[in-house]
């Protein structure tokens, strides 16, 4: 990888948001589920859909802290605009675990 400077990592725009809503989303090519994140008054509700399938049940991401990049453009996914990346690291099996804070912050709360 390239590296890259401080100021083009400040680029990405990423906030702490709660998710407020999830349902599956059957239609995706991956099994993938479908999430409404809040991330405070200044960005809102913003949706996602993610291949969180393995670890997560939509019964289980609400009310789950989550970072996601906001400043990203939105993206088609089949019949659903992804607003946000939420992000994640694949355990060793190849599965995707949700990055979220170790404390409670509020949302919208920029990494940084």
């Amino acid at each position: 990888m390239a590296e890259i400077s401080f100021d083009d990592f400040m680029k990405a725009d990423v906030r702490k948001g709660t998710v407020v809503r999830a349902e599956p989303y059957p239609e995706a090519r991956k099994p993938a589920i479908k999430m409404w994140v809040d991330f405070g008054e200044e960005i809102g509700v913003k949706q996602s859909s993610a291949q969180v399938t393995v670890h997560y049940t939509p019964e289980t991401l609400v009310g789950k802290s989550v970072l996601g990049v906001v400043n990203f453009p939105p993206r088609q996914i089949g019949k659903f605009i992804s607003e946000v990346l939420v992000l994640g690291v694949p355990d060793a099996d190849g599965a995707v675990v949700l990055m979220t804070p170790d404390k409670d912050v509020p949302n919208g709360g920029r990494l940084f």
